[in-house]
């Protein structure tokens, strides 16, 4: 044991890892439906492993908190802002009736086991995981008048105390309810609901899980072999191409060679022609299907996907159908839309679809083909597996900047927080993106990574931290401070769940158990319903609880004090 613990003495990020390896291992068992997932599992091993005296510095769990919640912001930004209408009025309305619920409980549970200013506070501080509580009881214990100083500390202390017993169940707590208990409870899937839901918001376009794809593709190729008796024998490419519409010859393979296309080539007798085209127009193209042949095995055509940024007058406010009567046949030929994002969404593709300025075109055909089109559409994107360094920095600076502010509501001290500061930019930035698709990139990898490893890293921490300090309060005080942080933690939920679904109607299930995340400022139990999401469909409803949970919470601190000490 010893050596473990010089172990970690020297180099607490080895206790750090041990504990994201094992807490994810322990969070994939399952026991029927229950999967305690990674994050609860990090938070448990987290508390077992902080046994040892593990020591690391509090930036660490600060830093990455914010990157795991710009990313969040980022991801949802696009979505965040377009949601924003008057159903928002019920979401904000479930966060207040969240932190209300809480604060009630706090004061009845005082009330019942004559608990002190201080050790309340430390319970609502845990229980309902907002640590800022701490900071706002304890400024106003110290203006508590017709006390002591020594009284003063001790209540001070019994704020810590109080603290540290009951914000792991704290944290884990939500975790359980929005992941686990709740869904079962209403017999959801939330992967299902999530999926429901992103179609929902991309007008009915399903969303893709990992390792799915649409096996119906618009862009399809066809091999046919030129009959004896066939009109096209004698004619040249572009004769034959100009006569077709919506698709195109793109290779021609002559006694088993296959020659380069151009213009000039003239079909011969016996010739397989390969036509690329989008698959209504292709259906029984060139004579008749029936002489329809495959192409020996490993035979390549090589095409692209290129997205290109819409930003040509000539396009902008034009239907498809527009631009393409406008345009010269033979410039279109071999080069076909077969995708449009706006606001981060892809669209649902048809001759009445007007294209707006910075609208994603995803063209696809040929390098050949499509270089003759690109200036006439927009800039090229830039890649998709590159990251815009310089606006991310910015983004993480602006976060924290924003942190920082704090202002005063009827003499009590309100603090923003990096937390906070950080999802405002990230959502700025997100946002940004899906406005000037050439600023902000941020792959997709790339952000999942940081959404994911922040929150494991900063949950670990936070249970190393926790841990040996929460054991020993547990002994010193008994069991009844921590069950009165279970009650805490559990019954606004419950109340605040039942209250949101059946009085406020939030009745879409991803929103509804993000605002039970959301109102009570729970980044783990957010983290564990994005895990089981697999998406970002709760961050808008996450996101305008949280900053309204943020708040409400903070003031509880000095609440709490003044009506207690007053009875």
């Amino acid at each position: 044991m010893n050596i473990i613990q010089n172990l970690f003495a020297i180099s607490p990020y080895i206790a750090l890892f041990i504990t994201l390896a094992l807490g994810y291992l322990i969070g994939k068992i399952t026991i029927g439906r229950f999967v305690l997932g990674g994050i609860a599992g990090t938070l448990l091993m987290g508390v077992i492993i902080g046994q040892f005296g593990v020591q690391i510095d509090p930036g660490v769990k600060t830093i990455f908190f914010a990157l795991f919640i710009y990313a969040v912001g980022y991801q949802g930004g696009p979505q965040f802002f377009g949601a924003l209408n008057f159903k928002t009025i019920n979401i904000l309305l479930s966060a207040v009736v969240m932190t209300v619920t809480g604060l009630i409980t706090v004061l009845v549970a005082a009330k019942l086991f004559s608990l002190d200013s201080g050790t309340a506070a430390g319970l609502a501080a845990g229980g309902l995981t907002q640590s800022a509580i701490i900071g706002t009881a304890g400024d106003a214990i110290s203006q508590l008048g017709g006390m002591t100083e020594e009284a003063k500390s001790l209540m001070q202390t019994n704020v810590a105390v109080g603290y540290a017993v009951t914000y792991i169940f704290g944290s884990l707590g939500p975790i359980l309810m929005v992941s686990w208990l709740i869904p079962t409870f209403m017999k959801w899937d939330i992967r299902e609901e999530a999926l429901k839901l992103a179609e929902k918001m991309s007008d009915g376009k399903p969303e893709l899980a990992p390792g799915e794809f649409n096996a119906m593709t618009d862009l399809v190729s066809r091999a046919y072999k030129i009959p004896t008796d066939s009109r096209l024998i004698g004619q040249d490419i572009q004769t034959v191409n100009g006569d077709l519409l919506d698709t195109a010859i793109e290779m021609i393979s002559r006694d088993g060679q296959n020659i380069e296309v151009d213009k000039s080539v003239v079909i011969k007798a016996g010739d397989i022609l390969v036509v690329t085209g989008l698959r209504q127009a292709i259906a029984g193209h060139i004579e008749s299907a029936k002489h329809e042949v495959a192409l020996p095995r490993g035979t390549v055509l090589i095409e692209e996907n290129r997205q290109l940024v819409a930003n040509d007058k000539q396009l902008i406010g034009k239907t498809l159908a527009q631009i393409k009567a406008e345009t010269n046949v033979d410039t279109l030929r071999g080069v076909y839309v077969t995708d449009v994002i706006r606001g981060g969404n892809s669209q649902n593709i048809s001759a009445d679809f007007i294209v707006h300025k910075n609208d994603i075109i995803q063209v696809t055909g040929s390098a050949k083909d499509i270089n003759r089109i690109e200036k006439g559409i927009g800039k090229r994107l830039v890649s998709l597996f590159s990251t815009d360094y310089v606006l991310f920095g910015l983004g993480m600076v602006g976060g924290l900047l924003i942190g920082l502010i704090n202002f005063e509501i009827a003499g009590i001290p309100v603090t923003i927080g990096s937390g906070a500061g950080c999802l405002i930019s990230g959502l700025f930035v997100g946002w940004l993106r899906s406005r000037k698709p050439n600023m902000g990139s941020l792959p997709l990898g790339a952000s999942n990574f940081l959404r994911d490893f922040g929150l494991a890293v900063f949950v670990g921490v936070v249970g190393l931290q926790a841990g040996p300090q929460a054991i020993d309060m547990v002994k010193e005080n008994g069991l009844t401070l921590l069950f009165l942080g279970v009650a805490v933690t559990i019954i606004p939920q419950i109340i605040s769940f039942f209250i949101s679904y059946y009085v406020l109607k939030i009745k879409n299930p991803i929103e509804a158990l993000a605002c039970v995340a959301g109102g009570r400022s729970a980044n783990p139990g957010f983290a564990a319903l994005l895990e089981k999401a697999g998406n970002a469909t709760p961050v808008f409803a996450f996101t305008v609880t949280y900053a309204i949970a943020n708040v409400l919470l903070t003031l509880w601190g000095p609440i709490i004090v003044g009506i207690i000490s007053t009875q």
